[in-house]
């Protein structure tokens, strides 16, 4: 899970959330890329990030799309964050005995009241279902923990959620040679998606 490191965090606002990302692809200790994707849109009220190994990042990425396209021409609607957290789960028990060593962070707004849905998984399936905020990754998750448990508060409007997702993201990054090298955020709401893209440390 280390190998290449990285970090993906999702946080609950007020009928909003957001999610976030380093943009760091590096094996172990040396840097490689800098503007690597680990967040993925599916629709617009739904994203999902993935943290671990980078070639099984964008391996599932790619079969998440495939299920995703296929349930949409199946039901003629798009997925729920709730129905999508289960298919994640189910895709990755489905290859418990040799895992996918990723880690998925699912973030969306979920039915007409646009109520914020937000959900990990381990790399074989189990899901964490939170009101606060869910995070993956290498060793800034640690530090991680501390600073989300420190900021988060519940009803943020989105920009204040923008910037305590960001201030999370930037003083864990700091901490952790594995992840970095900029990072991104974008913030859904009900009627738009804001991204927005971070300037971190580059050494």
């Amino acid at each position: 899970m280390e190998y290449n490191g990285g970090v993906v965090l999702a946080m609950v606002g007020k009928n909003c959330v957001a999610i976030g990302s380093d943009k760091r692809f590096g094996i172990q200790a040396q840097t490689i890329g800098m503007n690597f994707p680990k967040i993925y849109k599916v629709h617009d009220q739904l994203f999902f990030g993935l943290a671990g190994l980078a070639t099984d990042n964008q391996t599932f990425s790619e079969k998440v799309k495939f299920r995703t396209n296929l349930y949409k021409l199946r039901e003629e609607r798009e997925i729920k964050p709730s129905t999508f957290a289960n298919m994640v789960s189910g895709m990755l028990y489905e290859k418990r005995f040799g895992p996918w060593f990723i880690e998925p962070v699912i973030a969306g707004l979920e039915g007409p009241d646009s109520k914020p849905f937000i959900c990990a998984t381990d790399l074989i399936g189990a899901a964490l279902f939170a009101k606060d905020f869910v995070l993956a990754g290498s060793t800034a998750n640690e530090q991680l923990f501390g600073m989300c448990e420190s900021l988060w508060k519940p009803d943020m409007e989105p920009d204040q959620l923008f910037e305590v997702t960001s201030h999370c993201l930037l003083s864990a990054m700091d901490r952790d040679a594995l992840s970095g090298w900029g990072a991104v955020v974008h913030v859904i709401t009900k009627d738009k998606i804001v991204t927005k893209n971070l300037k971190t440390r580059q050494d």
